[in-house]
């Protein structure tokens, strides 16, 4: 490589001399002993660099010396600009902000990143399936469904495409749980898990839907969400036919076809064919409802019907009707208006013959004789909620007189 002194504009590629310092190598004008930026040569690496600042730090990679230590926790770095970064776990320090949602990062690729949620940029590519990834490190863990290639061993169970992976599986083995909320003091063995815990106590909801403007604190719930507006069902029961808008659906109704009941009520005997259903069922029983609205207080006793009462307040209506465009805060109450243009009652009775619209789950309470909800002052019981609310009205009038 020509080398050129810039004082005496010499250039002598055949006769150069050379200066050894540290086991690596620089071309030296022999007039003015000056080494110009692109005659600096790394010979362990071949490398030549433009700079001495940075053909210095390049140095440090094959010595491992580190000449820049913190003076919080003596950690050594081999850069300056790496102990700048480090400090900011100590500092708290986060000068890196969104534009879109105003979240902050102590580094600038970490905001890069970030900003691929907001934008939906994918720039790594699968080149054999097309499937895009917006982060490196989940494309080469992809990768690997092509390639079978699981090169990381669990010494318990099995193998893994990629040391990330078999890291945080070993805690499943291990128990440990190295990420603290600091707000609640729970522990998570997974930084995504509690990056995603500690929206519960911020409010934060980062995944925006482009259609209808409503926003979650996860990206499978804005998935799941938008199925509302595409009407995309994608996984179908291979026994009847009947499609789902998730996978968890789906399984949980795959059960039915072979009769299995498990999970059985200790108050009332009833079967359910998995535990989340009896736990929500258990609530009509005990009176639990572990879901409060921020905004009024009210409390309910499944997280679908906190969700449905929020639009109360925020005036949501995200179901519309493609027919008349009349929308409705809820899916179930968009179904039922839905007949007023078919004319169609798509559930019948089994017991009676009547059709209905709309869910048969209230009616067929009549034929059962199935009484669910309880009046917690005189205990009698009712077929419905609303049976209940307008029976209350008793005990209210009763202590105002």
């Amino acid at each position: 490589m020509e080398f050129a002194c810039s004082p005496c504009v010499w250039v002598e590629p055949l006769h150069t001399m050379w200066i050894e310092e540290q086991g690596n190598y620089a071309k030296m004008c022999p007039s003015h002993g000056c080494t110009k930026g692109d005659g600096l040569i790394c010979l362990c690496s071949g490398k030549s660099f433009t700079c001495q600042n940075v053909f210095e730090a390049h140095q440090r990679t094959h010595t491992g010396e580190k000449p820049f230590s913190c003076s919080h926790c003596d950690k050594r770095f081999a850069q300056l600009s790496n102990l700048v970064t480090h400090k900011r776990v100590h500092t708290g320090e986060k000068p890196y902000c969104c534009s879109h949602c105003g979240k902050q990062f102590a580094q600038s690729r970490y905001l890069v990143t970030h900003q691929r949620v907001h934008t939906g940029e994918k720039p790594f590519k699968c080149m054999q399936c097309g499937k895009k990834f917006a982060q490196s490190s989940n494309l080469i863990r992809h990768q690997s469904v092509h390639t079978g290639r699981k090169p990381f061993r669990c010494s318990q169970c099995g193998n893994f495409g990629s040391s990330r992976n078999l890291e945080v599986h070993n805690r499943i083995h291990t128990g440990e749980k190295p990420f603290s909320c600091t707000h609640c003091g729970k522990h998570f063995a997974q930084l995504g898990h509690l990056i995603t815990h500690q929206r519960v106590h911020t409010g934060e909801k980062p995944f925006k839907c482009t259609v209808c403007g409503k926003q979650f604190a996860q990206s499978n719930n804005l998935v799941r969400h938008k199925s509302v507006h595409s009407g995309k069902k994608p996984f179908r029961c291979p026994q009847c036919g009947k499609s789902f808008k998730t996978s968890t659906h789906c399984r949980r109704h795959e059960i039915i076809h072979c009769g299995e009941k498990r999970f059985i009520c200790g108050y009332c005997g009833k079967c359910f064919t998995c535990p989340k259903y009896l736990q929500t069922h258990q609530r009509v029983h005990t009176g639990e409802k572990p879901y409060s609205c921020s905004q009024c207080g009210k409390r309910f006793a499944q997280s679908g019907y906190l969700k449905k009462h929020q639009n109360v307040h925020t005036g949501a209506k995200p179901f519309g009707c493609k027919q008349c465009g009349k929308r409705f805060a809820d899916s179930s109450n968009l179904i039922r208006h839905r007949s007023v243009h078919t004319g169609e009652r798509p559930f019948v009775c089994t017991h009676c013959g009547e059709r209905f619209s709309g869910s048969l789950k209230v009616h067929l309470r009549v034929h059962t004789g199935h009484k669910q909800f309880i009046c917690s002052q005189c205990g009698k019981s009712f077929i419905s909620s609303s049976h209940l609310k307008r029976h209350l009205s008793v005990h209210v009038g009763a202590a105002v007189l």
